[in-house]
């Protein structure tokens, strides 16, 4: 167990206030743009599930950012941050597995797909929980305190051993770290204003430094297979524009055998008659309800604004499909 007594003088000068049952997390913005800066930190950019944890003094609750309850997806980390923990907190992180020294979305879906808790401590997926915020500690709101002095509270709020992990961060040469990040597989970096307040959704000063291509697409439906080949042969994906849901292209590798006979079984749960898409896909197709979030990698996108050698990563559970619109540098 930690001790926060020490820090008591440094809590005083922070707001009180009741710990929230909920808090929206903050969110990072698309750039090209590679820097350095004195007020700026670089951190890895982990390939994994977002998390907010809710520690209420007993008990541990791991939230998704559209406000699903994943304990007993993560329970080895929920009881991790149970014992480790001194005081009441909200601390925000992201849950990883690794494939080698890569933290791999694909190999992570194996985990998020288990709700029972028995099941998922039986899983041969170790995963790893790394927080790099905190917004509230022992009856005290902190999102109003700058990144750095946020990061001192996280460093001694919890006892960092595995599977909890404390997010390395650096203060400088953020273009070298980029070219490094790339070298070493890793999906990017996220650069973080450390004079910044945490600010609840999606924010310019926190920045994505992406090596690769990849968002979020809602599943609008899909394709009948071909030459033998189970389930269905593409995913047809869309995003938001406004209200409508417009066609950016369909997805036809990075399934399993094992997924393309599953998931057909959750697709035709939600078919429907007309195609949830506002403009024309231009071939056959089953429909279904705009329900379902995959994780996509492509190359670049297309001038008619479509997705250039698209694979499919994963699903999302922790997006919203309101919330899916086509991400540009900004």
């Amino acid at each position: 167990m930690t001790d926060t007594g020490r820090f008591r003088d440094l809590l005083a000068d922070t707001p009180e206030a009741p710990m929230p049952d909920w808090c929206d997390p903050m969110l990072a913005v698309l750039t090209d743009e590679r820097f350095s800066d004195p007020d700026w930190i670089f951190e890895r950019k982990l390939d994994g599930e977002r998390i907010v944890v809710f520690f209420d003094g007993e008990r541990a609750r791991l939230m998704t950012r559209n406000r699903n309850d994943v304990t007993k997806t993560y329970p080895e980390l929920a009881e991790a941050v149970a014992d480790q923990a001194s005081d009441r907190l909200i601390a925000d992180g992201e849950v990883v597995a690794f494939d080698g020294q890569v933290t791999s979305f694909s190999r992570l879906q194996g985990r998020m797909q288990i709700r029972d808790a028995k099941r998922a401590r039986e899983s041969d997926i170790k995963v790893y929980l790394y927080f790099f915020d905190i917004l509230h500690l022992d009856g005290h709101d902190l999102t109003r305190c700058e990144l750095r002095r946020r990061k001192e509270f996280l460093k001694n709020a919890l006892l960092f051993d595995d599977p909890l992990r404390f997010t390395q961060y650096h203060n400088e040469d953020g273009e070298a770290l980029y070219e490094d990040a790339c070298a070493k597989g890793w999906e990017g970096l996220i650069a973080k204003d450390a004079t910044a307040h945490y600010l609840h959704g999606r924010s310019r000063k926190w920045l994505k430094f992406k090596c690769s291509r990849s968002q979020e697409f809602v599943i609008g439906g899909f394709t009948e297979p071909r030459r033998g080949r189970k389930g269905f042969g593409a995913l047809l994906l869309g995003v938001y524009d406004g209200d409508e849901l417009r066609y950016a292209g369909k997805v036809g590798t990075g399934f399993s055998d094992k997924f393309l006979e599953e998931f057909r079984e959750r697709l035709d749960a939600i078919g429907r008659d007309s195609s949830p898409f506002s403009d024309s896909v231009g071939e056959p197709a089953y429909w279904v309800s705009p329900e379902l979030v995959a994780e996509i990698g492509f190359t670049e996108w297309t001038k008619t604004g479509k997705l250039r050698h698209p694979r499919f990563l994963g699903l999302r559970r922790d997006k919203p499909p309101r919330s899916v619109h086509r991400e540009e540098p900004a």
